[in-house]
């Protein structure tokens, strides 16, 4: 289902309200807006298979450019806002888009654009329009609300976040399904996993412009829910909207988890949550301790996924099946799952190795680049599939991750997951934010330091590093803890929880010119 179906059914039911304003979308503006910049693409000559693409902040009218792409059987590129001019650039000079949609709010990233990339037909912008660009509400005026003859069913093509090197585009074949047809993948595990349905009020705290966040609403719309879009998260406004808005399900990365834990207790327990039933977080694993203090306050209503923008296999964990295994991320609901050592043959349960999904096809590839592909694909199975996350799984299937093979530190010959020593350093209630990596270290290859953000209004200095790593020695192993702790303002996340571990470890390793991509 689709916009187009709810607009004849509950036309004037919310589709979309802005968190912090109130504004409202209803099912027959969003029928009507997507419909018309539907038909401004088909007059610029996109086809099925064409590309498109929107770098935008959080805002109303970014549903517009989703289902517009969705209903025309275009490959939408939804591009992260936090990039350079170059950076984004790239990606939709990389993706072959053809229309872009863009704000004037980011107009100083935004207004070179034209000129880096020369396929664009044409430049559409919110607000008032820079050089170069046309204006976004006019040019929606000049076309009719009614839909294209034929509406074949696109699909999203985004990119991966770039830790490792420049970002990939993640190609999918698209359905021969048309967009009134049954719901996605995502719309069939938000039925089937959480019970999403017309009555849904879901809040997306997260950038639109990641996969998690931009394909949930858009499949609770699909299903007729209210989709409630923060600008940005706040923890206060999080939990003012779920009692505002009466918010039934809602999506969350651990971090937001762990800032609104350290707010003053009787601050956030001051609010009516009771309409919240459903509590789903992915994109990063989440300490223990801190799901289980969740657990604590709103109850067993936290639920897990695990899986990539890939769709390469998903895993998921109901409440208690977590607190039975506490740390899984759950058991196969898409793939199977495979954990291999690095000559490919597979582990016994319990042994640590790369976690690999088993589908009867590649789902995916990533754009112009076979090299990559094949460095995803199980070197004797075409049809694993892997993401680069380490893991093991029990005697019953559940999934346990320890860390990013990336990110893996070999110390003396021993390997170090630094996922853990994270886990147990950021319950300390002087740290905000916390990166474990290894440095270069001449006797034993690499040792472990931890780059720490501290709590407003704590004070660096050597009597707080040895504070810290006297707390670690309390948790962990001695051979896993810090050796030393530096400390930033500000560590290098964005939004979306994804932290760019990279940027931090080519500081150490002598890397120069080493950017976000």
């Amino acid at each position: 289902m689709y916009p187009g179906h709810w607009s004849k059914i509950c036309p004037d039911k919310p589709a979309i309200i802005h968190s912090e304003t109130g504004e409202v979308v209803t099912y027959q503006a969003l029928d009507d807006r997507s419909n018309q910049l539907a038909q401004l693409m088909w007059s610029q000559g996109l086809r099925r298979g064409d590309h498109v693409a929107i770098f935008m902040e959080n805002d109303m009218r970014y549903f517009d450019m989703v289902w517009a792409a969705m209903r025309s059987g275009l490959y939408l590129t939804t591009v992260n806002r936090y990039l350079t001019t170059e950076e984004a650039a790239y990606i939709i000079d990389n993706s072959e888009s053809q229309i872009v949609v863009t704000s004037n709010y980011l107009g100083e990233v935004a207004g070179d654009f034209p000129a880096q990339c020369p396929r664009v037909k044409q430049w559409l912008m919110t607000g008032e329009p820079l050089a170069g660009f046309d204006d976004y509400e006019q040019a929606l005026a000049q076309h009719t609300t009614a839909p294209l003859d034929e509406e074949p069913a696109g699909t999203f093509m985004l990119y991966s976040s770039g830790t490792t090197g420049r970002p990939k585009g993640i190609f999918r074949p698209l359905s021969e399904k048309l967009i009134s047809d049954s719901a996605d993948t995502v719309g069939g595990l938000q039925k089937a996993l959480w019970g999403f349905d017309e009555n849904t009020v879901y809040l997306s705290p997260a950038p639109l412009y990641h996969s998690a966040p931009v394909s949930f609403c858009s499949s609770a719309q699909a299903l007729g829910a209210t989709v409630i879009m923060m600008p940005g998260f706040n923890e206060i406004s999080a939990l003012k909207a779920i009692e505002k808005f009466k918010v039934t399900h809602s999506q969350w990365v651990p971090t937001m988890f762990s800032r609104m834990l350290k707010m003053d207790p009787a601050e956030r327990t001051n609010f009516d949550l009771s309409s919240h039933k459903i509590a789903i977080h992915a994109a990063a694993p989440c300490p223990r301790q801190v799901k289980q203090q969740m657990f604590d306050w709103w109850g067993p209503i936290i639920y897990e996924y695990y899986g990539g923008t890939e769709i390469n296999g998903i895993t998921h964990v109901t409440p208690q099946a977590w607190l039975n295994r506490p740390g899984t991320v759950g058991q196969a609901v898409l793939g199977i799952i495979h954990i291999c050592n690095e000559d490919g043959s597979e582990c016994k349960p319990g042994e640590e190795g790369l976690v690999y999904f088993e589908l009867p096809r590649l789902p995916f590839e990533y754009l112009k680049d076979k090299e990559k592909t094949k460095d995803a694909q199980h070197p004797q199975h075409e049809n694993w599939s892997a993401l680069g996350d380490i893991g093991y799984v029990d005697e019953e299937g559940f999934l346990f991750l320890t860390d990013r093979a990336t990110f893996m530190i070999i110390s003396g010959g021993v390997n170090i997951y630094p996922q853990e020593i994270e886990d147990a350093l950021i319950m300390h209630a002087d740290i905000a934010d916390v990166a474990v990596i290894g440095v270069p270290n001449e006797e034993m290859g690499e040792e472990v330091k931890a780059v720490v953000q501290l709590a407003e209004g704590i004070s660096t200095g050597t009597a707080q590093e040895d504070k810290l790593i006297a707390f670690a020695r309390e948790q962990l192993a001695h051979y896993k803890c810090p050796r030393s702790i530096d400390f930033e303002a500000k560590l290098p996340r964005l939004p979306t929880g994804k932290l760019y571990k990279r940027l931090l470890k080519d500081r150490y390793w002598g890397r120069k010119d080493t950017k976000i991509v």
